[in-house]
């Protein structure tokens, strides 16, 4: 720390004004810069409490070896072409050394590179067509190539990523539970309430073991009851009843597979056709009644 060479030297336990910290300050920043960088990239754990962003940032790892990849056919694009504009006569030009010419065809793709430089070399053929070579294989080919990689890549891994999102979410619970006191932890399941039933509908109480959570009615439409019950008693040695409903259970699902294929098939129709969609409609309508 600086502010310890400072005291060491006036006594002045936070002074920034000493001769000796000159000669580690410099030092110093860089490490106090490192130290900032590892720390918010440290912060990125906290991106597991959303799992879309979660999802997004473990893409952004996946899609990292592209990127590197990118890089290096663009340095080895700017080592070839610095030994072939070597190679060539350069008079009044900027490139003047192998160090120069790297630091001038690495600002080419960033957008750097002005237009006077280009101007200059307009003078010596030789010079432009190597340059013009370099910027088509960079900045036209290699870059568009990167995002259409990354494009790809990402509509491939997102998917897969929101499910891996999930499992590090849950590895990061498992690694927190051991530090929850049990009282604490005692408290939150006894508020969640997971003993009492949950009511299907007013008057309908189901099973228990759950969270209910209200939706809209016309999100998941149904037309018919999934929940099927039986009066008596649930013992292994007295099976439920018969009823006529499940002996014919399969013929309804046969004219229900059916009634929903004849829809399907009317919809495409009508869509075809706009003039007969009257009439389309009018056998959906017998159907309904059917």
């Amino acid at each position: 720390e600086p502010f310890l060479h400072c005291w060491a030297e006036d006594g002045n336990l936070f002074s920034k004004s000493c001769k000796t910290r000159k000669n580690v300050i410099e030092e110093y920043s860089v490490f106090a810069a490192m130290a900032m960088l590892l720390y918010f990239i440290l912060l990125t754990d906290l991106s597991v409490i959303s799992t879309r962003v979660s999802a997004f940032v473990l893409v952004c790892g996946r899609l990292l070896p592209e990127v590197g990849l990118c890089l290096g056919a663009l340095a080895f694009s700017a080592v070839t072409f610095t030994f072939v504009i070597g190679a060539l006569e350069q008079e009044g030009s900027h490139f003047g050394g192998v160090g120069d010419t790297m630091v001038r065809l690495v600002q080419v793709p960033l957008g750097m590179f002005h237009q006077e430089d280009y101007d200059q070399l307009s003078a010596m053929p030789a010079m432009y067509f190597a340059m013009f070579l370099y910027v088509v294989a960079t900045g036209v080919f290699l870059l568009n190539l990167l995002t259409a990689q990354l494009s790809c890549a990402y509509k491939a891994s997102y998917f897969d990523m929101l499910g891996y999102s999930r499992l590090t979410r849950a590895k990061v619970v498992k690694a927190t539970m051991p530090q929850v006191p049990r009282r604490r932890w005692e408290e939150f399941v006894a508020a969640l309430q997971l003993d009492e039933r949950l009511p299907f509908r007013e008057g309908d109480v189901g099973v228990s073991g759950g969270i209910q959570v209200f939706e809209p009615a016309s999100a998941n439409v149904t037309s018919e009851d999934t929940i099927r019950r039986y009066a008596g008693p649930t013992f292994p040695t007295d099976p439920w009843p018969a009823t006529e409903e499940v002996q014919t259970h399969g013929s309804i699902d046969r004219f229900d597979r059916l009634e929903k294929i004849m829809r399907k098939s009317l919809r495409h129709l009508r869509d075809r056709g706009g003039g007969s969609s009257g009439g389309s409609s009018m056998v959906e309508d017998d159907l309904m009644l059917f």
